[in-house]
C-alpha cells in the first residue's frame, strides 16, 4: 500500500506581507514611544537609520517616513521569502 505523504503547507504571501508589515510597524512605534517616554533606556534608537534610510530622530516627517519604511520592509520580506519558501518546499515534496 503506497504511503500518502501530506503536502507541506505553503506560505500565503499576502497574509505574510500584512502580518510582517504590521509587526514591524508596531515594533517601530513601540521603539519611538520608548525614545519619547523612557529616555533613560540604554537603547540606541538612532540605529533605526541603518534599516530606515532617511530616518532621523524625530520629527513628524521622519516618523511617518520610518513608519512607511517599516511597513515596506514587511512586504519586502514577504515577497522575497514567501515565494522562495513555497518554491523550495514544493520541490522537496
Amino acid at each position: 500500500m503506497p504511503h500518502d505523504r501530506q503536502q507541506p503547507a505553503l506560505i500565503p504571501v499576502v497574509t505574510s506581507g500584512l502580518a510582517l508589515s504590521l509587526f514591524l510597524s508596531v515594533s517601530y512605534i513601540l521603539c519611538i514611544l520608548g525614545y519619547l517616554f523612557l529616555p533613560g533606556l540604554p537603547v540606541q534608537h538612532s540605529a533605526l537609520a541603518i534599516f530606515l534610510p532617511g530616518f532621523q530622530l524625530l520629527s513628524w516627517k521622519t516618523f511617518l517616513l520610518g513608519l512607511g519604511e517599516a511597513f515596506g520592509w514587511g512586504w519586502y520580506i514577504a515577497l522575497v521569502f514567501g515565494p522562495l519558501y513555497n518554491f523550495l518546499v514544493s520541490r522537496s515534496a
